[in-house]
């Protein structure tokens, strides 16, 4: 699962002034660039920890506690996100320090609790993957997809003695959709696998 788009929010515990900033990344290049304009908004702050997962099956992780004590800031974050099954996300928090010191226990509650609370302000998306296909039809059986096929996505449509269709499919649907070209008598003997292609889907 992927956030839409950047989300800000803070926090106040025991005076200190926790600021989260959810970034959507594609790469460790984008994390750094973030992470370097971060640094540099909030050069007078105590701490910027972070936490962020790459890659389809959230195989990239990593977190930093930026010197707090060690695993009280990026680990917590990073389970956060974890658990909400996200990826491509980078999670910064900013600390001003209050003067009052929360112990490891308190640390930990208020990173998680940073992290959290800016995802209840989240909008969610996922990556769905299709395969792309060519298909030529005939406008008695383009008339009949239109009406029936409201799985697929048509992305090109080219009106010639026949109609040449692009169209993308779910991948857990293309069985179904071969069938269901046999049901109808569409020319199924037409359809060309072309790519696999993503998607993303909101939530």
């Amino acid at each position: 699962m992927l956030i839409k788009e950047t989300v800000e929010n803070t926090i106040v515990i025991q005076k200190s002034e926790f600021i989260t900033r959810l970034f959507r990344v594609n790469n460790t290049d984008e994390v750094n660039e973030l992470l370097t304009q971060i640094r540099k908004k909030h050069y007078d702050a105590k701490h910027n920890c972070y936490a962020y997962i790459l890659g389809d099956n959230m195989e990239i992780q990593k977190s930093s506690d930026d010197g707090e004590p060690q695993k009280t800031a990026g680990m917590p974050m990073l389970d956060v996100l974890k658990k909400n099954n996200l990826t491509n996300i980078l999670a910064v928090t900013t600390r001003y320090f209050g003067g009052i010191l929360l112990g490891a226990g308190g640390l930990i509650r208020a990173y998680s609790s940073s992290v959290s609370e800016a995802l209840k302000k989240a909008s969610f998306c996922e990556m769905k993957l299709q395969a792309k296909f060519a298909l030529t039809i005939s406008y008695t059986a383009y008339n009949t997809l239109l009406k029936v096929f409201n799985y697929i996505k048509i992305i090109d449509t080219s009106f010639q003695s026949d109609i040449i269709l692009t169209l993308t499919v779910d991948k857990d649907r293309i069985e179904d959709f071969k069938k269901d070209l046999y049901k109808y008598n569409i020319n199924a003997d037409s359809l060309t696998y072309l790519e696999d292609t993503k998607i993303l889907v909101e939530i």
